[in-house]
């Protein structure tokens, strides 16, 4: 029995460390982007670099731990701007905003999970190389949204299909669009979240619920 409370405390230990650690990257994160280091991270922590390396195992592995750390904190918002008590035009607008908020709150964060690093640096300050990470993150935020829209929307015979279909080409939508706007700011966020809408409403303001499911 002591043998067991003793590895729990040693796992709350554990996993309380590595949260601290988290927020440390995230600390630098928000003031280096993606020129983020595994040597400024670990002087953030208070650490050596070794010690960092032990708890992540390499730069990819702190890379994929904050940007599970976020995605997780963004899919929460998006679920809630969908479940929000308002027409279907309404939550279509409040889930583009959502996302587009996140992303012109926290730019910083947002370039380090989607932009690579500069090669220009020398290979011990190099930042995080996320160009082959970014791609599973849009992908694990397309098929969640496929879910939701698999689950409230009645798209036909091929509903499944369909729906993946529309989650995954809205994350693109939404990612191409917001990159895009986060850089120039052509326009306020408000009339591309309005122009975004537009784009979709076509079908989407055709569709039925499905039976029994939560409404869109």
């Amino acid at each position: 029995m002591e043998t067991a409370r003793q590895a729990e405390r040693q796992r709350s230990a554990a996993e309380r460390r590595r949260r601290e650690l988290l927020e440390a990257a995230d600390r630098v994160v928000l003031r280096d982007g993606p020129g983020a280091s595994m040597n400024a991270i670990a002087a953030e922590a208070g650490i050596t670099k070794p010690i960092l390396y032990r708890h992540f195992g390499d730069k990819g592995g702190l890379y994929r731990a904050l940007a599970k750390r976020h995605t997780d904190a963004l899919l929460s918002a998006l679920r809630a701007a969908l479940d929000a008590p308002a027409d279907r035009r309404a939550r279509v607008e409040a889930t583009l905003d959502t996302y587009l908020a996140a992303i012109e709150a926290r730019p910083q964060v947002y370039r380090f999970l989607m932009h690579p690093a500069d090669d220009a640096a020398p290979p011990s300050e190099q930042g995080f190389d996320v160009g082959r990470h970014s791609a599973p993150l849009l992908r694990r935020l397309g098929e969640e949204l496929a879910t939701v829209i698999a689950e409230r929307v009645d798209l036909g015979a091929d509903s499944q299909v369909m729906a993946r279909i529309w989650g995954h080409g809205i994350v693109g939508m939404m990612h191409a669009a917001g990159d895009w706007w986060l850089g120039e700011r052509p326009c306020s966020r408000a009339q591309l979240v309005s122009s975004l809408a537009d784009l979709l409403w076509g079908r989407l303001a055709a569709a039925g619920d499905r039976p029994g499911g939560p409404g869109f």
